[in-house]
């Protein structure tokens, strides 16, 4: 099985380094010098890492025959793939690969079917599950312990715990901090 762990970003410097957009939870194993990745378009690779290194809080690689800015600047935006055994789980325990959750069905706690997980979206901050509901509208499911309640695997589901409008914009709730009725100043200075 293939999984998609790095997207190429800028060249850095003059020899042949380029940063990467890392999209492995597990980038020391999947991006570490000698790995050999597929990429997107499959034209451009493989390519194999030469050296790894972070700089200012960003990984950067340098593959190997290419030596300069040029060679890096070509490979901007390639996608590097890299081959899993589809067996093969994550280290850590409440992690998973896409293609573990891709195809899930999505459900409330009580039952209630969402849909099914479509794309998972990688973004900065978080993760989004894109799930199909059964009309065919989509809908974006962070996917953060506050609201994926359980992942299970064996059942084929994903039991979440939705915020109110998160699902289903008619069920919005607008939460005020004010009470019903107008509070009273007490401080008024009208003392009859």
């Amino acid at each position: 099985m293939e999984l998609v762990v790095a997207r190429i970003g800028r060249a850095h410097g003059i020899k042949g380094e380029v940063t990467v957009e890392v999209r492995t939870d597990e980038p020391e194993l999947r991006l570490s010098p000698g790995a050999v990745l597929k990429t997107e378009p499959a034209a451009a690779g493989p390519l194999t890492i030469e050296t790894g290194r972070v700089h200012s809080g960003r990984l950067m690689l340098r593959f190997a025959g290419v030596k300069d800015r040029t060679g890096a600047e070509a490979l901007r935006n390639i996608l590097l793939i890299a081959e899993v055994d589809p067996a093969e789980l994550p280290e850590e325990e409440d992690e998973y690969y896409d293609h573990q959750l891709m195809d899930l069905d999505v459900v409330l706690e009580d039952g209630t079917e969402i849909g099914r997980i479509t794309e998972i979206s990688h973004l900065p901050s978080q993760d989004l599950f894109i799930v199909e509901r059964p009309d065919g509208s989509e809908v974006m499911i962070p996917f953060v312990e506050e609201i994926v309640a359980e992942i299970d695997l064996e059942e084929q589901r994903c039991v979440i715990t939705p915020p109110p409008g998160l699902i289903d914009e008619r069920e919005a709730v607008i939460a005020s901090t004010r009470d019903e009725a107008p509070a009273r100043d007490e401080d008024s200075g009208d003392d009859a």
